[in-house]
Order: structure tokens, then sequence, then C-alpha cells
């Protein structure tokens, strides 16, 4: 059976236009690469556990904050290619920007072969970024994450090219 994750999709709408808040993807296989490596903060759900719960969980570790106190509306359950899935909650956080990001580590024999043991952060970076921008940068399995926020919200999706 394929691993089941649950994640957070944060968003807020300034003048600009539609943000929404993403992780760059951490340790030496995401170091050199921008696009395509950036994702929603999620994780797996534990047995029993809700989705949202999950969620909010995983946001903590990976961010090392709370996830902020908003209202989440579930976007729905996406399947990645390789069949895992995630259940996605948007929420609009108009002020979230922690002071500083903690992310959960992760351990990994690096360079590959050489026996050393290294520790890297799941997500090395975070920012807010314009939707068009985000759309290059989002993994490939979580573009339809984004498309399913701007229908929730009525935006068009051709509002969020680049002009």
């Amino acid at each position: 059976m394929a691993a089941h994750s649950a994640g957070i999709l944060l968003h807020r709408h300034p003048a600009s236009g539609l943000e929404v808040w993403l992780g760059h993807m951490g340790g030496p296989f995401w170091a050199r690469t921008r696009e395509h490596a950036w994702s929603i903060p999620k994780g797996e759900a534990e047995p029993g556990e809700s989705d949202l719960t999950a969620a909010l969980r995983e946001f903590a570790e990976e961010i090392g904050s709370p996830a902020p106190d908003v209202e989440y509306l579930e976007l729905g359950t996406f399947r990645y290619s390789s069949g895992k899935t995630v259940t996605v909650f948007a929420g609009e956080a108009l002020d979230f920007d922690p002071a500083k990001v903690v992310s959960n580590t992760f351990e990994l024999e690096w360079p590959p072969r050489s026996g050393r043991m290294q520790r890297f952060p799941e997500l090395d970076e975070t920012r807010w970024l314009p939707a068009h921008d985000a759309r290059a940068l989002l993994v490939v399995g979580q573009q339809p994450v984004l498309d399913a926020l701007m229908a929730r919200l009525g935006i068009p999706r051709d509002a969020t090219e680049p002009t």
C-alpha cells in the first residue's frame, strides 16, 4: 500500500496578487536545484490520526513553530506518480512569517558509499512566493494543489502566469 501524507498550503493576497508559502527541500539531492524542488510542509499520517491533525503536526515538525491558528479548508487528496497520496489543507495566513525555521532533519550516507552519515534539514529555506513563481518551483506532484487552491479562491489559472 502506498504511503499517505497530509500537508498545509498557506496563502495570502497582498496587492501584488496570490502568494503561497513553500519550503525548499533540504539535503544534497536538492542543494543545487531550484525548479521543482519546493514543497508544502507535509508528512506521513500516523495510524488513527486525522489528516488535519497530521498536517498540523508535520507543519510544526518541519518548520519549528505551530501552523497559524486559522481556518483550514481541505483542498483534496492528490496522487503522485509514485502512488503516494497527500491530503492538503489550505489556510489564509496574512501575517505568518516565523523569524527562524528549525526543520526536522534526516540522516543520509553522504557522499554515497563513503560510510559517512550526515544529517540534513527536511526544508532548508522557506518563503512567500507569488503563485506564478510557485508553479515552476513546486515539485510536479504538488502543482495540482496550487490549481485546486486557485479554483477554490475563484482565481483563473492564467491570472498567475507571468506577464
